[in-house]
C-alpha cells in the first residue's frame, strides 16, 4: 500500500499495493466472545510456537474460534488460510477474489462463517470456510476508504475505516445472518489524521462501548466510542502512547495492543467501562517478531501473523509465518 513508512506512523497495516442502554451493553456488543472462551482451554507444550504460512500470502488479520484452528487473511489475493494450532499445518479454505479484493481484518462468527474486511476495495464480505464461498455484503464509504478491521457481537458487527472518520455497522440477526449496513460518523475526541488513522477495534470489558485505535491523535491513542452516537472519548492510558497500534485483543479486562512496527505487544489493564487503562507490560521477541499486526487467543497463548511490512516489494516467494507467545 502506498502509505507512509515514517517510523512514527503505522506501517501500512496494510501494505497493500506495495441495542439500548443496559441491554445495549450485552445485546448490542455482546460478551467476551470465542477468543476469551477459548482461552480457558490449555494448549499443549508440544504444539508449535512458530509455523509457516504460504509463500507470498501477505497475512494481516488472524481469527480463532471455538476450536484450535487459526484463520489468516491474504493481502495478496483476498483468500483465507486455515492452520491447525496443534500441528502448524494448514490449507486454503477460501479462495481469493484476486489482488483487487484483499482481505485485511477478519473475524470468525459463532455461526462458523467469516467476516472479511476488503481494505481499499471498500468491501464488507462474508465467507464460508466449509464451502469456500464468498459474498460481497456491501461496498461502503467513498473514494479513499480503507476497510480495516472488524469486531462482531450479537446484533451487529463493526468495521473501521482507516481514512474516513466513521465506522460501518453491519446488522446481524440472532442467527448471525447479515442485514443492513449503516455508517456512523465519529465525533467527540476523534481527530482524523492526514493519512492512516483508525486501525484495530474491540469491545469494552462491560460490552457497552467500542475501543478503536487512533494512530494520529495525541501521538497514538485509544478511543472509546459510543456505538449509538459515534462520540469518541480518549481512553486514559496513564501517558502511554500507541502510535503503531494495530490489532486489539481483549481477554477479560486485559487488552493486548499489537504495536506492529515496534515489534511489540503492549498489554494494558482496563477498568470495566474501558475509559481508563494502565500499562502492565510489553511483550517483545526480537528473534521471531517480524512486524506482527494482529492477535488472537487460544489456551494460554496469543497467536500473531508476521506481516513483514518492511519488505519493500513482497512477491510470490516471500516467506511468512505465525508465532505464539504466552498470555500475561
Amino acid at each position: 500500500m502506498a502509505f507512509s513508512n515514517r517510523p512514527d506512523r503505522p506501517l501500512a497495516r496494510r501494505g497493500l499495493l506495495g441495542a439500548g442502554a443496559a441491554i445495549g451493553g450485552a445485546a448490542l456488543l455482546g460478551g467476551l466472545g470465542p477468543a476469551a472462551q477459548a482461552a480457558e482451554t490449555r494448549t499443549k507444550p508440544s504444539w508449535p510456537r512458530q509455523f509457516p504460512l504460504p509463500n507470498g500470502w501477505r497475512p494481516e488479520g488472524i481469527t480463532i474460534g471455538n476450536s484450535p484452528y487459526a484463520y489468516f487473511g491474504s493481502i495478496a489475493n483476498g483468500g483465507v488460510y486455515r492452520a491447525s494450532l496443534a500441528t502448524g499445518k494448514g490449507s486454503v479454505v477460501v479462495p481469493g477474489l484476486g489482488a483487487a479484493h484483499p482481505t485485511i481484518g477478519l473475524k470468525l462468527l459463532d455461526s462458523g462463517k467469516l467476516l472479511l474486511c476488503g481494505g481499499p476495495s471498500r468491501e464488507l464480505r462474508i465467507a464460508d470456510p466449509r464451502t469456500g464461498a464468498t459474498a460481497v455484503l456491501a461496498t461502503v464509504g467513498s473514494e479513499g476508504t480503507f476497510v480495516n478491521d472488524v469486531i462482531p457481537g450479537p446484533g451487529a458487527a463493526w468495521f473501521t475505516d482507516s481514512f474516513k472518520p466513521q465506522l460501518y455497522r453491519l446488522a446481524l440477526d440472532r442467527h448471525q445472518r447479515p442485514g443492513a449496513v449503516t455508517t456512523v460518523a465519529l465525533s467527540g475526541d476523534w481527530v482524523q489524521g492526514p493519512d492512516f488513522t483508525a486501525n484495530g477495534i474491540e469491545r469494552t470489558p462491560d460490552g457497552r462501548g467500542l475501543l478503536v485505535v487512533n494512530s494520529f491523535a495525541d501521538g497514538g491513542s485509544l478511543m472509546r466510542v459510543d456505538p449509538r452516537t459515534g462520540v469518541a472519548d480518549a481512553v486514559d492510558l496513564g501517558g502511554a502512547k500507541i502510535p503503531n497500534g494495530d490489532g486489539l485483543l481483549l481477554l477479560g479486562r486485559t487488552l493486548y495492543v499489537v504495536q506492529q512496527r515496534q515489534n511489540a505487544i503492549d498489554v494494558f489493564g482496563l477498568n470495566k467501562a474501558g475509559t481508563q487503562g494502565r500499562l502492565i507490560t510489553r511483550i517483545t521477541d526480537p528473534g521471531r517478531f517480524r512486524i506482527p499486526t494482529t492477535a488472537a487467543a487460544w489456551g494460554d497463548r496469543i497467536y500473531l501473523p508476521n506481516a513483514r511490512f518492511d519488505v519493500a516489494q513482497p512477491g510470490p516467494d516471500t516467506t511468512y509465518d505465525a508465532v505464539a507467545v504466552d498470555q500475561v
